[in-house]
């Protein structure tokens, strides 16, 4: 007898099937409701005929009795077949039939019809459902409410390599490690206990009888429930994306590396960050050693590999150990190791497995040494532009599958990547050195021995810009002791404005030695800045940032003497004085025009500073930086200098620490200078008329006061210098002359007068009666010259204290 289904969607089910019996001679002797609801026929209109005669048209008879002849046959039959309605339409329907026995032993065919779409539906659903267990790609387990395994289908039997059959009964999660098994029972229970699809959920899957192998799986699961509600289990669908997962990872790395690797260019930091992306995506741990001279932006000799430098290390877990490796410091490295092959060859080293002795015992690896418990290494080279730069090292430990030949040309690309932007770095510090080099030359190296004023300097280059910048700051000693304090900034940054600046403090230097006023100075060097831009115009020099359109400067000259300080500014910031008693404040200095703008005055001031003051010079980048309003960084560089009688260094060191960020976004350049002041002892003045025997009284004044100084060793030469520069302003110049005897590292003498006539040298011939004299004082004095100022001239000299010339 045929078992009848008892799902809902059947469409034989005993519930939606037509049912009919006929007797062996083929007469309807049952028909039942479903049968008549389908064909419009009662019982009654049915029962006692021949089915052929009722229910067959006469164009499906052929069809009919072929189906008849089979079925006896084979002793059943399904088909469809086209069975004629009350109405006299037609119907598809789909047959089964199947003989048994009736009363007396008389064989009867129960015939089984439902419509055949319906039942094409049905067949399609059973084609599916027997496809997903037999021929579908994804894998599919059935989980029972006893959280055991029902059927799976052959995917999985390929996934895990077991027969389909041997996992009926077993636990969920008995196939995976126990940390992998643990989380697939808790998805199923959750999913079974809260009736929520679990859709597309990413899954880490580790075989029990394949520890090593590390697989992904993308898991979507379902509940299953009867009509009736009750549960019957989880069912998961499971797609092994391993290989996807992998390209995705290595896609996402390559994406990240772009980003994270090269954003500075400085060598250290590139390798860092080349160290820090390998881990975790490809690596348990990452190091990166670099040749020596890249570290120091040196160009690499070609063949040449010796010792190399570790700047970047990175692993998982903060209590991972690692290598005892000199971080920063360089180390040779074992001939035999696998950094050393690959940096020799320039090809990358792949150990798949690492043997325990894979390295020897008693070379100098110890520094490249693996990572504890490394079971895989990967040994890439960095090479960039043909030449090899270091090598990046890549062990696993606590990952346990290996390094395969995918993960070595991912980090081959990778590596190559960072070679460049490492190589780059290299490139930019070598041309740093170079320019910071090119800075410190045109910079004063140290501060020149005088009596005028005790210095304290600082010059900090600005990190957060690109290129040089055009800060100076200047001591220069002048003649009478007096010291010429400079401090300015050309506009603009790179190699055109470091030079600049250099042939500025060339040119001040210059003017300095001809002892000009401060705003005469500066006139000088307005003049030479548009010059300059002239000059860049001319040859069609327009680069944004290499044109040279302006600089400032500010231009002081003390003379410890008379405690005067005569100062003139163009363009710069106001100088800071702060008086012996801490009263600390901007001076009121004339801005004046910036240098380049030309054709405008300067104005200079003249003030007098008690001996003990604080003058600070000092460019924008101390009070101008972005995050600092002017007003209110000038309020801070006052509130720093407000100690006069600390000690200069930690005078500017406190207003770098109050003003100046680690990281200045401009050059700054500092300058403070505490003024002191010449004994009267060593200082003598006369005033002498314009008369013949004014030489005399010059030589006698001298003497006297050589003798009372301790200095009768310069006498006669003192004398004479005196005479014939007193015998000068008689014969050539006009007024009284002033003598001035300084003694301070040097004996200075000095004679002004009101006349601005140029003192000449020249060699006198042997039939002159004059000419001779200044051409003797240039030989006796180790150094002569002559200032200006707006009441007339001073023609000085200077001797060695130690003796006479000879």
């Amino acid at each position: 007898m045929t078992e009848f289904s008892e799902s809902h969607d059947d469409p034989f089910a005993l519930h939606l099937v037509a049912l009919a019996v006929l007797d062996d001679q083929g007469v309807v002797v049952g028909w039942n409701r479903r049968a008549q609801e389908l064909l419009g026929f009662s019982d009654t209109a049915v029962i006692g005929h021949r089915a052929f005669e009722v229910l067959v048209g006469p164009g499906e008879l052929p069809a009919a009795k072929e189906a008849a002849a089979k079925c006896r046959r084979a002793d059943g039959w399904f088909g469809v077949l086209k069975v004629r309605h009350r109405d006299g339409r037609l119907v598809e329907m789909g047959l089964r039939a199947h003989p048994f026995s009736g009363d007396g032993d008389a064989r009867q065919w129960l015939l089984a019809g439902a419509l055949a779409a319906d039942v094409l539906e049905w067949q399609r659903d059973r084609a599916v459902l027997d496809g997903l267990y037999r021929q579908c790609p994804i894998g599919l387990i059935v989980h029972g409410p006893d959280l055991r395994l029902l059927r799976v289908n052959r995917a999985i039997e390929r996934f895990t390599g077991v027969p389909a059959a041997g996992f009926a009964g077993l636990p969920t999660g008995q196939m995976l490690i126990p940390d992998d098994a643990r989380k697939s029972v808790d998805r199923v229970r959750q999913v079974m206990e809260t009736g929520r699809p679990l859709v597309y959920s990413e899954q880490f899957v580790r075989l029990e009888q394949d520890p090593g192998r590390e697989r992904v799986a993308l898991v979507s699961s379902f509940r299953m429930e009867d009509p009736a509600g009750r549960i019957l289990g989880v069912a998961e669908m499971i797609e092994d994306i391993t290989e996807r997962h992998r390209a995705q990872r290595r896609l996402a790395l390559l994406d990240q590396a772009g980003t994270r690797i090269g954003t500075t260019l400085d060598v250290a930091e590139t390798a860092r960050e080349l160290a820090e992306v390998m881990v975790p995506h490809l690596a348990d741990h990452a190091s990166v050693d670099l040749l020596q001279p890249v570290t120091h932006g040196e160009e690499l000799v070609p063949a040449l590999a010796g010792p190399v430098v570790r700047l970047g290390a990175s692993s998982v877990g903060a209590q991972q150990p690692g290598p005892p490796h000199p971080h920063g410091e360089a180390v040779e490295l074992a001939p035999d190791s696998p950094q050393a092959r690959c940096l020799a060859a320039g090809r990358p080293v792949l150990e798949p497995v690492l043997a325990s002795d894979w390295l020897s015992t008693e070379g100098h690896q110890g520094a490249h040494a693996p990572y504890s418990g490394a079971h895989s290494l990967i040994v890439a080279p960095l090479v960039a532009r043909g030449m090899v730069l270091g090598v990046m090292s890549l062990w696993r430990s606590r990952r346990p599958d290996p390094f395969e030949a995918d993960d070595l040309t991912l980090a081959q690309e990778l590596a190559s990547r960072a070679a460049v932007a490492i190589d780059n770095a290299r490139r930019f510090t070598q041309q740093q050195q170079t320019a910071f080099t090119l800075q410190s030359s045109l910079l004063p190296r140290a501060v020149p021995d005088q009596p005028a004023v005790e210095v304290a300097l600082r010059y900090l280059p600005a990190s957060g810009a690109p290129g040089l910048g055009g800060d100076w700051f200047d001591v220069i000693p002048l003649s009478g002791a007096r010291v010429a304090l400079v401090v300015g900034d050309v506009v603009g940054r790179g190699i055109h404005a470091a030079a600049t600046m250099g042939r500025l403090r060339t040119a001040v230097h210059t003017l300095a030695s001809l002892d000009l006023e401060p705003d005469e100075v500066l006139s000088r060097l307005d003049d030479m800045v548009n010059l300059l831009a002239a000059e860049q115009e001319g040859v069609g020099e327009r680069p944004v940032g290499e044109q040279v359109v302006g600089a400032t400067c500010l231009y002081a000259v003390y003379d410890p003497v008379s405690q005067r300080c005569s100062l003139a500014r163009a363009g710069h910031p106001p100088p800071v004085v702060t008086t012996p008693d801490g009263h600390a404040a901007p001076l009121d200095l004339p801005a004046g025009p910036p240098l380049g703008l030309g054709g405008l005055p300067f104005e200079a001031r003249e003030i007098e500073l008690a001996e003990g003051s604080l003058l600070c010079l000092y460019t924008n980048g101390v009070i101008g930086e972005r995050h600092i309003d002017a007003d209110a960084g000038l309020t801070k560089l006052c509130a720093a200098l407000t100690r006069p009688a600390d000690a200069l260094e930690r005078t500017s060191q406190a207003v770098v620490d109050s003003l100046v960020s680690s990281r200045p976004s401009d050059d700054v350049a500092l300058l403070i200078a505490r003024t002191r002041m010449l004994p009267p002892d060593d200082v003598a003045s006369w005033q002498l008329p314009l008369e013949p025997a004014s030489a005399a009284r010059a030589r006698a004044f001298t003497s006297a006061k050589l003798t009372e100084w301790g200095l009768e060793h310069l006498a006669f030469t003192t004398e004479l210098i005196a005479s014939e520069l007193v015998t000068n302003v008689y014969r050539y110049a006009s007024g009284p002359a002033t003598l001035r005897l300084i003694r301070e590292r040097t004996l200075v003498c000095e004679v002004s007068d009101t006349s601005h006539t140029s003192p000449h040298l020249r060699r006198a011939r042997t039939t002159d009666e004059g000419g001779r004299g200044l051409f003797l004082v240039a030989q006796m004095a180790e150094r002569w010259g002559t200032r200006y100022t707006r009441e007339g001239k001073t023609v000085w000299t200077e001797q060695p204290l130690s003796g006479m010339l000879t």
